[in-house]
């Protein structure tokens, strides 16, 4: 679980500090261009290096999220957010642990036809990983999976033997467990202040307002 300060979310290692470890960061951004640069200037800045990044629409419309995955210390990541949140675009911003996300990466495998028709063991193990087949050709083969990173990677390993041509992963996409309060209250934002009367930038300067949990 986590908790708020200052409106800005903190995970439960808080007062501990202690060394780098792996931080999602998740942030609510009205869609403007130039915004992305900005906020990896933000990173670059420190000398901080982006693990995974990832944009995409949230469930309410003309709202976009920014799922950014870091090694660092907290105290570091607690500046950062603050630092991102000072951005005219951004809604809010949050950072958490592993544990306080649900997540997962998608990754494609192309591997030799022939190899996967002729050795049993290799479809054996690829249903052992969840892998499908999307693309199935007389030279190769392309099988997707999802999964948390170090699965992905164990596959790149078991099919190195046989050939494994080309592999991809995608940048991380998550959701927060504990982040029900947030949507809920953009939401009724949004339905007591609709329609064309409702000026654009509408959430800007209202933070407080809208997205304090």
């Amino acid at each position: 679980m986590s908790f708020t300060n200052n409106n800005i979310q903190y995970s439960p290692a808080e007062a501990g500090g202690g060394g780098k470890q792996e931080y999602t960061i998740t942030v609510y951004t009205e869609n403007h261009i130039g915004l992305l640069n900005r906020i990896a200037i933000l990173f670059s800045r420190r000398k901080i290096n982006v693990e995974s990044l990832n944009t995409s629409p949230s469930e309410v419309e003309g709202i976009h999220r920014f799922t950014i995955v870091i090694n660092e210390v907290e105290d570091v990541v607690r500046k950062l957010v603050r630092q991102i949140e000072k951005q005219v675009e951004v809604l809010k911003a949050y950072y958490n642990t592993t544990d306080e996300i649900v997540w997962q990466e998608l990754a494609l495998y192309k591997v030799p036809t022939d190899e996967i028709a002729e050795k049993v063991k290799v479809e054996r193990l690829l249903r052992e990983f969840g892998a499908r087949a999307v693309v199935i050709r007389k030279d190769y083969t392309v099988f997707e999976t999802t999964g948390h990173r170090e699965e992905t990677d164990k596959l790149v390993q078991v099919l190195e033997p046989y050939g494994l041509i080309e592999f991809v992963r995608s940048a991380r996409v998550a959701i927060i467990k504990a982040s029900s309060g947030f949507h809920e209250k953009l939401k009724e934002f949004e339905r007591t202040a609709p329609g064309a009367e409702v000026k654009e930038n509408e959430f800007l300067g209202k933070q407080d307002e809208v997205f304090t949990m």
